[in-house]
């Protein structure tokens, strides 16, 4: 069973092989020793790729999660029972301006725990790795874990009050110059965030500013940074900007905002979900952040 779990995870009979310390026939001997205790055929082999079939499919989740259940039994029993930090990974950009200040609240009321943040992109390994909580961008990355909702967030528009009592006074969002707007470029793997086109559509017009005459970045935290700075107007995320917005670094140039394609989830295996740490740290990252105050645009 461990052997078709890293397999079907790795899409590899070799890459099972060097993960399992033993030999790639090994690995597809133990499969062939599977499929003919069941009775069914786990995987379709072509040449050196394999792809699961639909009874792999049907078990997969199931064996991923009790082989992660027996290691965390392991873990604990090695551990004595104790447990010393809680294991958190988290996208780049959500760690500084969405966790962060969540982490400050959660250690405000537990002083005395030690929490490990690992900035990573996905995918992760959450029992290798030893990971508590994972929390990515979207609801499908971790079919085996069980999943959390956190928070679907939408944009706005956001500048520093310096910058638009310099270049907006009088004006609308429609008037400002091209070169005024930040655009986030989300990278390959996305293609559901919502763009300035996105938000103007919204807003009832047709404008689509052009990124080649603005300013680029490639995280949502950079965009609201360089907005805080005067760089520009960014498309903030509401739970990264409430902060800033809150404090009068940042104002909301309008009260129109546009859904990201995806929530915000949390994933984690089963036997790690009723845990106190664990689960007050989800309910707190599931809270809902105060609104920001809109100005009209």
């Amino acid at each position: 069973m461990r052997a078709f779990e890293v397999a079907a995870r790795a899409g590899s009979f070799t890459l099972a092989a060097t993960e399992l310390g033993v030999s790639s026939a090994a690995v597809s001997q133990q499969i062939r020793n599977l499929e003919d205790w069941f009775g069914k055929q786990l995987f379709v082999r072509n040449g050196n790729r394999i792809a699961l079939t639909d009874a792999g499919h049907a078990i997969y989740p199931q064996t991923a999660r009790a082989l992660g259940e027996i290691a965390a039994v392991g873990r604990r029993m090695l551990e004595g029972g104790l447990r010393t930090r809680l294991v958190v990974s988290v996208p780049f950009s959500l760690a500084e301006l969405w966790l962060a200040p969540r982490l400050a609240v959660l250690l405000d009321g537990f002083p005395q725990m030690a929490i490990d943040v690992r900035v990573e992109d996905d995918p992760v390994d959450v029992v290798r790795q030893n990971i508590d909580l994972r929390i990515s961008y979207g609801d499908y990355h971790y079919p085996a874990l069980k999943m959390v909702r956190l928070v679907h967030d939408e944009v706005l528009p956001v500048a520093a009050s310096e910058f638009w009592q310099r270049y907006g006074q009088g004006a609308s969002l429609a008037d400002m110059h091209e070169s005024h707007f930040i655009h986030t470029n989300w990278g390959p793997n996305y293609a559901s965030h919502p763009s300035w086109a996105d938000w103007f559509a919204a807003a009832g017009g047709s404008r689509a500013p052009d990124p080649s005459h603005g300013r680029r970045v490639g995280l949502s935290s950079l965009a609201i940074g360089a907005a805080r700075l005067g760089l520009g107007i960014a498309l903030g995320q509401k739970v990264m900007a409430n902060a800033d917005l809150e404090a009068g670094r940042l104002i909301a140039l309008s009260s129109v905002s546009v859904r990201l394609g995806q929530p915000y989830c949390a994933f984690m295996l089963p036997a790690k979900a009723e845990r106190a740490d664990i689960a007050g740290l989800v309910e707190l990252l599931a809270g809902n952040p105060a609104k920001p105050h809109a100005k009209p645009a």
